[in-house]
């Protein structure tokens, strides 16, 4: 009599233990990049500045000491004063929640249009992927600054009015992403193999092509957080801003561009300060992007 032999049963992992076990590889790679650390703790210290400015440091950001004016960086004052008298680093500091607001309403604008525009387009393709499409071309035809500014006058000066103009500027882009990474997931076997279950075209889109589009989409999403930084700080820049004594990053900058020889630091400071935030967030973007191929 022949013994029979039973082969054993392999069976596959849950998918929520598969989850689990590429984020903690993901972690753990993450982990190992020390320059990704310095950049995420310089974000987070950004944020939370933003909203709680009280955290960092005890001055009033507006208020005056004629005596102390012009005062170099130092223990008192780490990013010393201006010409009023003001602590500088007080100053960055609660100015960080006018620019952040900003960029996270311009973010919120440019993701919920360009994103509508992205997959309306990438989804039904067709007549109305070219009307879109032509007119996403447009507005990429226009350079990004010149179109805020153009905006930012038709709706009047204020934090507010930089915002939205900032946000339509990079809608081109989220709509681009958008609509690509719909393209490519729509003809993928898994979404086609739902379509032949009967699945409708409603839920094959919420179920199985948005959820598997979003990754490029929330890279681009934190580049363009720089980008956004950087449009609002020179629309303040310009005067477009806050009006003073508002701290917003662009107006301090600006208020020292006249004495950069004799107080350099009213300027360079507020603009490291804004720099390397901006570093900090293409370098969280790139290792992102290289972590999702």
């Amino acid at each position: 009599m022949t013994a029979q032999v039973v082969e054993p049963v392999v069976v596959d992992a849950p998918t929520e233990t598969r989850e689990i076990s590429g984020l903690r590889a993901t972690t753990a790679q993450l982990i190992r990049r020390p320059l990704f650390l310095i950049a995420a703790a310089w974000v987070a210290f950004v944020l939370i500045s933003a909203f709680r400015p009280g955290w960092f440091t005890g001055y009033d950001p507006y208020a005056t000491d004629p005596a102390a004016a012009m005062l170099p960086p130092g223990a008192d004052h780490l990013f010393g004063t201006d010409i009023y008298g003001r602590d500088l680093w007080s100053r960055v500091l609660h100015g960080s929640a006018l620019t952040i607001r900003a960029t996270l309403i311009a973010l919120g604008i440019a993701g919920v249009a360009g994103l509508g525009l992205g997959i309306v387009s990438g989804f039904f393709a067709g007549i109305t992927d070219s009307i879109l499409m032509r007119f996403v071309d447009v507005l990429l035809a226009i350079p990004g600054l010149l179109l805020a500014l153009s905006i930012v006058t038709a709706l009047g000066y204020g934090t507010l009015p930089v915002a939205v103009a900032v946000g339509v500027g990079i809608v081109p882009g989220f709509a681009r992403t958008t609509r690509a990474e719909v393209l490519r997931v729509k003809t993928l076997p898994y979404v086609e193999a739902a379509r032949a279950g009967g699945a409708s075209w409603a839920r094959v889109l919420l179920r199985h092509i948005l959820p598997n589009a979003w990754g490029p989409v929330a890279v681009l999403a934190v580049l363009d957080a720089g980008v956004a930084i950087i449009a609002i700080a020179s629309l303040s820049f310009l005067g477009f801003g806050a009006a003073p004594p508002a701290a917003e990053w662009g107006t301090l900058i600006a208020d020292g561009r006249n004495y950069l020889i004799t107080s350099w630091w009213l300027s360079l400071l507020p603009g490291v300060f804004v720099a390397l935030l901006v570093l900090s967030l293409n370098h969280l973007s790139k290792t992102f992007q290289e972590l999702s191929r």
